[in-house]
């Protein structure tokens, strides 16, 4: 039964003629892995989109569609492409559409005219590498992007007709055009600091933005007025210089789009024909602004959405961590948005709207912001996946199926593999057990989630304790298990899930001083850290971000990381992710010393020595140090019982295999339990 407080939320709503089941719509994100060579969709990319349909959203706005593939050339597969190969794409968009149609679901195609400057480096020849002016790449200065010609603008704006006329013909019920948002190419033609032609689509507020304008002018001459046409809009660029944004309250001067000028650019494109807006705010400059990490707080989208809301008469969509309905109920009620968009939420859970409209908000499995298996996944082997989520962009093949035979399970380790595994185990009917040594579930993952912008971990652990409950796992905390304990269940297969701890290097002098604390302890015990100053040692991700909750809290800081930069530098992670938290690490003045080995510790603080020259060492002052030296297997039960047990099959999963991911850890969790 719906909750009265968000009743409104599923309510129906237009976009131009087109009505709407209720206000949530599925946001626009990348489909690597789900495209065939043809620019089509493959069986991948029709179950995800289904998934998503059959969970309860009103509509659905694919990822990107390239509507052509000479200019700025990418290898297929990549990306759809309607005009690449139109019967094929017809042919797999057709039971797409049908298919989502099915459930009530309406459906948008995403068209693209590329990323012009922003391109990723080797994803498109250097040759075919363009902008609206000579401009570098975002991420490397020395790939130089050629400017357009106007022939090659207006071949671009057919491209978008044609590929809108496919679409329509597959059964898609609109199209969102992308983008003037994220400082893609054609943002970069509305921004006169991307911008410095001399034609008719440079110069002039009106010239700068003619080529958004002649798209959707185009689109309705073809496929008719009542074809609605949205489109993806940043309002705002957050973009202080070349590769720097502007962080949440930090105040600097717009060089790219300000709220001015995106405010009137906003009534601007609602009069020349688009049908809603898609409105978030940043570009690749400010990259974490477009795809949010966990250092935001939910909804910072919502006073640029109240603003384009109050200048345009179309609908808005909202995204932004919209997940929590109390929030989106209020942002509806409130005018702040005409409709709840979200994005990697459905990635994490397809079935967010459902249960939100069953009043079952406790039972959604939260995004953690973290990028890992979305994002990071699709740079790393172009695939589209979830950290939480191992069957995003796998549905059909990674679908549980219940077991024939039923197993006693026992499981090791409460962390999130062990309750992964067996929460998986569980739901396909097997009998779990799992046994955790402590009093609390979660693991290493309990400590991590302790400075305030951790939430989302906080409330990964919450929901993984509510699916065991509800899934039946009997889990019995306080336990240590030992061979006795195992056997005693008589099992069928154990899992040993026992995880890592901190590594504490032997070598190291000083490391039993009173003022060392591990970064687990200071994490759980923040009082711990009485004085003013602290040195970190470690830069990856759990010192990092050690380092930045001290910051805030008051404390000088100084993060000391012995390889060239920190969490692995830009590829190591998310790159959204990594330049957010550079940028807060320098805006909350924490010293950062990359290329830095540690000597010893002493009484004052520690020695240290570049490790790229010769140099003499030198000390560092301060009251407390920090460890945040990664973290080791803890596999000793597993090594010592392995070939002991009794047992028809002996599993060793997550951080107590290796130390990894959080990612890695669940996933080892899912592909086990799905294959007892």
């Amino acid at each position: 039964m719906i909750n009265n407080v968000h009743k409104l939320l599923f309510e129906p709503m237009s976009i131009g003629t087109l009505k709407l089941k209720n206000r949530y719509s599925m946001a626009p994100m990348g489909t690597l892995g789900l495209v065939d060579a043809d620019g089509a969709y493959n069986n991948r990319g029709i179950e995800y989109y289904v998934a998503r349909a059959r969970g309860g959203v009103g509509l659905i706005i694919t990822g990107v569609q390239m509507v052509e593939n000479k200019l700025e050339q990418f290898p297929m597969p990549s990306l759809p492409c309607p005009t690449n190969h139109p019967t094929a794409y017809i042919r797999s968009a057709k039971e797409l559409t049908e298919r989502v149609h099915t459930y009530g679901t309406k459906i948008f195609a995403q068209l693209t005219a590329g990323w012009g400057r922003s391109c990723i480096p080797g994803f498109t020849p250097v040759e075919k590498s363009i902008a609206p002016s000579d401009a570098p790449n975002r991420f490397d200065s020395a790939v130089t992007h050629r400017e357009l010609t106007t022939e090659e603008v207006q071949y671009f704006i057919s491209k978008f007709v044609e590929s809108a006329a496919l679409a329509q013909k597959a059964g898609f019920d609109g199209v969102e055009i992308h983008a003037v948002h994220e400082g893609y190419l054609l943002d970069q033609f509305t921004m006169a600091f991307f911008n410095k032609r001399t034609d008719q689509y440079g110069g002039s507020f009106e010239n700068r933005y003619r080529f958004a304008v002649e798209i959707v002018q185009g689109i309705k001459a073809v496929c008719g007025k009542d074809f609605p046409v949205s489109l993806r809009y940043s309002v705002k660029s957050n973009m202080k210089a070349f590769g720097e944004g502007i962080l949440p309250d930090e105040q600097a001067e717009e060089v790219g789009r300000d709220i001015e000028e995106g405010l009137k650019a906003a009534a601007y494109l609602q009069d020349a024909g688009y049908d809603a807006l898609n409105v978030d705010a940043g570009t690749y400059d400010s990259w974490y602004w477009n795809h949010p990490p966990n250092y935001f707080e939910p909804g910072m989208y919502r006073p640029y959405c109240k603003a384009v809301s109050e200048v345009v008469d179309i609908p808005v969509l909202m995204a932004g961590r919209m997940e929590n309905p109390d929030l989106a109920a209020h942002a509806v009620e409130n005018g702040i948005a005409a409709g709840i968009s979200l994005g990697r939420p459905l990635l994490a859970d397809p079935d967010v709207v459902n249960k939100i409209r069953r009043n079952r908000f406790e039972e959604v499995r939260p995004c953690l912001s973290c990028h890992l298996g979305c994002l990071g996944r699709m740079a790393e082997v172009g695939n589209v996946s979830c950290a939480v989520n191992p069957s995003c962009g796998r549905e059909e093949e990674y679908k549980l199926l219940p077991t024939h035979k039923v197993k006693k399970v026992v499981v090791v380790g409460g962390g999130v593999a062990g309750m992964e595994a067996a929460r998986i185990a569980s739901e396909r009917g097997h009998d779990v057990v799992l046994f955790e040594k402590s009093q609390s579930l979660g693991g290493n993952v309990i400590p991590g989630s302790q400075p305030p912008f951790k939430h989302d971990d906080k409330l990964l652990i919450q929901w993984f304790s509510g699916e065991l409950e509800r899934k039946g796992v009997s889990a019995r905390m306080g336990v240590a298990a030992d061979q006795q304990v195992i056997e005693a269940e008589q099992p069928d297969s154990v899992i040993f899930a026992t995880g890592s701890r901190p590594n504490l290097p032997q070598w190291l002098e000083g490391i039993e001083k009173e003022h060392v604390i591990v970064a687990e302890n200071m994490l759980m015990n923040p009082e711990l850290v009485t004085g003013k100053t602290v040195i970190v040692l470690g830069g990856g991700l759990v010192g990092a971000e050690a380092a930045l909750w001290m910051a805030k809290m008051g404390k000088d800081v100084t993060l000391v990381e012995v390889t060239p930069d920190i969490i692995g530098g830009p590829h190591g992670t998310c790159f959204a992710n990594y330049q957010m938290l550079k940028e807060l690490l320098q805006h909350e003045r924490v010293t950062v010393l990359t290329s830095t080995g540690v000597v010893k510790l002493t009484d004052q603080g520690v020695i240290v020595r570049n490790v790229d020259s010769n140099s003499e060492t030198r000390e560092l002052y301060a009251e407390h140090v920090i460890l945040a030296l990664g973290y080791k297997s803890t596999d000793g039960l597993y090594e010592e019982l392995a070939n002991k047990l009794d047992v028809e099959e002996v599993f060793n999963i997550g951080d107590s295999q290796d130390a990894r991911t959080i990612m890695a850890a669940i996933w080892d969790g899912y592909e086990v339990g799905r294959s007892l």
